[in-house]
């Protein structure tokens, strides 16, 4: 048991350690060109997107229809999860801290690493392919969220990466939690990876798509496929081996 715990807070600091790291990448010196920086940060934005909508439609939907003994309720479970997190994001936009990259960040983090504490008892192959993709997503997102916050009045380079560093001990939290409390909880568990998928597809169109987009420019769109591809290399690799 202490070496599980270990493990899973191992994985989720790994994973929640590429917010930083992103927004680190971000701080360096800005890109020149100035349309190399712009097609360079809308291709993260859309890889980003592509491996979650990867992230959704390989591990958190088909692991939590499985939990949920392939009942109908996923359905209505993933519309809630939509309406939830425009509910959040409603909330946010409301009191004037409507920040999608960095809302994007933990509303898809808290979840799947709750999900994957307690997947690490269930199936723990899907345990580290969920760690690898939320990593792998982590790390877009803290670059965009970097940017976003920095844009914003009273974000010093040194906040603004201070602050992402906080959020990293939110994925070990919530993985112990879904650790100690859904391992034993098929249902539970498997209801919160569909409200995350449900959400995560919510963010995909609303906020993470539309800022992907370029007029006359392929480098986003084909970010996207890229993302969502190794999303599928990374399944194929773990379930293979």
């Amino acid at each position: 048991m202490f070496l599980d715990v270990l493990y899973v807070i191992g994985l989720t600091t790994l994973a929640g350690a590429c917010i930083p790291l992103g927004g680190l990448l971000a701080s360096v010196e800005r890109i020149s060109p100035n349309w190399l920086e712009l097609e360079f940060r809308h291709f993260l934005i859309a890889f980003g997107g592509g491996i979650l909508l990867g992230a959704v439609s390989v591990v958190l939907i088909p692991q939590g229809q499985e939990s949920m003994g392939d009942s109908l309720w996923a359905i209505p479970t993933i519309i809630a999860g939509g309406l939830l997190f425009f509910a959040v994001e409603r909330v946010l936009g409301l009191k004037r801290r409507e920040s999608p990259q960095l809302m994007g960040v933990m509303l898809d983090f808290v979840p799947e690493a709750t999900a994957l504490g307690g997947l690490t008892v269930v199936s723990p192959k899907i345990a580290l392919l969920m760690a690898v993709l939320i990593a792998l997503q982590n790390l877009p997102e803290g670059f965009n969220a970097y940017r976003e916050l920095s844009s914003l009045p009273g974000y010093t380079s040194r906040k603004t990466l201070a602050f992402m560093g906080c959020l990293v001990s939110a994925g070990p939290a919530a993985g112990l939690l879904g650790y100690f409390f859904l391992s034993e909880q098929p249902v539970i568990l498997g209801a919160v990876m569909l409200v995350a998928s449900g959400g995560i597809l919510y963010l995909i169109f609303q906020d993470i798509a539309p800022q992907s987009r370029l007029e006359r420019h392929w480098g986003p769109p084909l970010g996207a496929v890229a993302g969502y591809c190794l999303a599928l290399f990374s399944h194929g690799l773990v379930t293979h081996f």
